[in-house]
């Protein structure tokens, strides 16, 4: 089975002298199999393509796919946006009781199976004509027949956690506590505002919230509603990992009696809320395919590996692997800077830097909860801030990217980049940080169009493209699907090693931090009043001292050997407190 895609906004036959007709050689024997649609764009043929693949090279927009798929498919297609246009194979099953989870890469249909399930879309299978009873007997014999009638007959109430919460304070205006006494409909405005630490904020005006306050209050508006159908999509973004694990705790309650679905790119925090997970595979922005519910370690253990023995399919080629690295030699190591103790007092809020030598070639992870003084931290490396007391006089060059990245600019992503380094045009800088993040094929687009993923890979390429000796990534992992975290997780180590420089990495998901320190810094203190830096520590003995200031364990999953939160007061969870190994149990313990 053949499917071709063709993206209606960057099919441009006015500029491109319509190359993928002119070239195509089954319309050189006569036969219409691309031609123009009525609307001046486009339009494959999909029964007389026979996959060449010409009209997919010769296009200059990059407009075109054509992908091969198992014939098996074809009688599962739900949904597609017209001829040429996404397609959709399979919905998520909604279940009460219990908490769905929905895992996959960005553009994969996610957002088609919520808006289906939620009542904003009907189903068409692909056809133009298909009515509330093709749907009916399409699902016959599933879970899904009984739920889509309900939501035809507009008996499913929906409450739903949109992805970018930057768009609220847009939306409304007033104090926290008014939007959240407006959605209060369950009556559990004191219980969720406890449950998330809302009670600081409450008089405070949305607009004045950081994005991790904002996060919460979205979270919590959501969960206030009296629906039938909760859905949740990708709650971690700023949350340091205190308050990732007490929303889970909290959505994972709420699905005990309630239907939930979770789209969340942080597996750790997935592997705790979920019960069920559904693995979306396919091509972005080509077709997607979402699998019926597997147990949520299975299902995340198969999408890290990347094969789905159920499906017989490899949804990538490589596994995503974890390491449990040992400290490297110091002969190994050379010194790329050091930086003396010193204070900074913003406010109420006062940082007290210890002071630390930092390496050639390596990451540091920076952790610590939200308000302790990170990114206060990195601005005064950067030079963006000075300190109260103790000299910052660097040697080195600085590149910062910051936490939250606004997209202001009215200029194409490849003018941006070509501005800060005319190597960007070059092969190194293509195939290592261009092509690994997926940014060759954002270079024509304007930064104001672009998306909270795209926005953050084309800053991170824009970071490392500085010349510079040390670059500090602020929560690089922000509004990234997993492969998109690894892959950048790959391209950031790799640079540092390649390059001689260093890295400082901020960010709170587990994973990625695992995946990518060598050594790390921790920051504890009181949160909004005082903050600490210690270290840089070894990688045990730094996440030892910050998941015990966070009364947190972690154990390594016996396949995969990615960490996994332990259950609060579980056997496991008291041993390892009791031997002060609070990140994994070493095999030599």
């Amino acid at each position: 089975m053949r499917i071709a895609i063709i993206d209606k906004d960057r099919c441009q036959p006015k500029k491109c002298s319509l190359e993928c007709i002119k070239y195509c050689p089954k319309v050189r024997t006569g036969d219409e199999t691309v031609k123009l649609g009525e609307d001046g764009k486009a339009v494959i043929s999909e029964e007389l393509c026979v996959g060449c693949g010409i009209c997919v090279k010769k296009c200059p927009t990059q407009a075109i796919m054509i992908i091969g798929l198992p014939d098996k498919l074809a009688d599962r297609l739900t949904h597609r946006y017209g001829t040429n246009g996404f397609a959709l194979y399979g919905l998520p099953i909604p279940s009460t009781g219990r908490v769905s989870g929905i895992l996959g890469v960005n553009g994969i249909g996610k957002t088609t199976a919520v808006k289906i399930l939620s009542g904003q879309l009907m189903p068409n299978l692909g056809k133009s004509d298909t009515t509330w009873d093709d749907v009916y007997k399409f699902f016959a014999g599933s879970e899904l027949q009984d739920y889509l009638k309900r939501v035809s007959r507009k008996e499913v109430k929906t409450a739903q956690k949109p992805q970018y919460i930057d768009l609220i304070p847009k939306a409304f205006k007033g104090k926290v506590a008014d939007l959240l006494k407006r959605t209060d409909e369950r009556g559990a405005f004191d219980e969720i505002a406890d449950e998330l630490d809302l009670g600081p904020i409450l008089d405070r005006d949305i607009s004045e919230l950081s994005g991790g306050e904002l996060q919460r209050v979205a979270i919590a508006a959501c969960a206030m509603r009296d629906a039938d159908f909760y859905f949740f999509d990708e709650v971690t973004p700023y949350l340091d990992i205190f308050q990732r694990i007490k929303m889970a705790r909290m959505i994972k309650r709420m699905g005990e009696s309630r239907n939930v679905m979770v789209v969340e790119h942080d597996l750790a925090i997935l592997d705790l809320l979920a019960d069920v997970v559904h693995i979306a595979y396919g091509e972005p922005g080509g077709y997607g395919v979402i699998t019926l519910p597997k147990g949520v370690r299975v299902g995340i253990n198969e999408y890290l590996k990347g094969y789905l023995p159920e499906e017989n399919i490899r949804i990538r080629p490589t596994p995503i692997e974890f390491e449990v690295k040992a400290p490297r030699p110091q002969k190994e190591v050379e010194a790329l800077t050091s930086f003396p103790a010193f204070t900074k007092t913003l406010g109420r809020f006062r940082l007290e830097v210890r002071g630390g030598e930092l390496r050639k070639r390596e990451v540091v992870g920076v952790v610590g909860p939200n308000g302790i003084g990170k990114t206060t931290f990195a601005r005064l490396m950067a030079g963006e801030l000075k300190p109260d007391s103790g000299e910052l006089d660097f040697k080195v060059k600085i590149s910062y990217k910051p936490q939250y990245i606004k997209a202001d600019a009215d200029i194409t992503v490849g003018a941006l980049l070509g501005s800060i380094n005319k190597k960007f045009d070059t092969s190194y800088y293509n195939s290592e940080i261009l092509a690994p993040l997926q940014v060759e094929r954002l270079m024509d687009n304007n930064i104001n169009d672009l998306s909270g993923g795209e926005l953050q890979r084309v800053a991170i390429a824009a970071c490392l493209g500085r010349d510079a000796d040390m670059f500090i990534l602020d929560e690089p992992s922000a509004h990234l699907d997993v492969e998109q975290r690894t892959m950048a997780t790959k391209v950031i180590k790799r640079f540092a090693e390649n390059n001689d420089v260093t890295m400082l990495v901020i960010d709170h998901d587990i994973y990625m931090i695992d995946l990518l320190s060598d050594r790390l810094l921790v920051f504890d203190g009181q949160p909004g009043l005082r903050g600490e830096v210690h270290g840089p520590f070894e990688m045990r003995e730094g996440m030892n001292r910050f998941l015990s200031s966070l009364d947190i364990t972690f154990r390594r999953d016996e396949e995969t050997r990615r960490p996994r939160v332990n259950k609060p007061d579980s056997n496991l969870d008291r041993e390892q407190k009791r031997i002060g190994e609070y990140y994994y149990v070493p095999q030599t313990v």
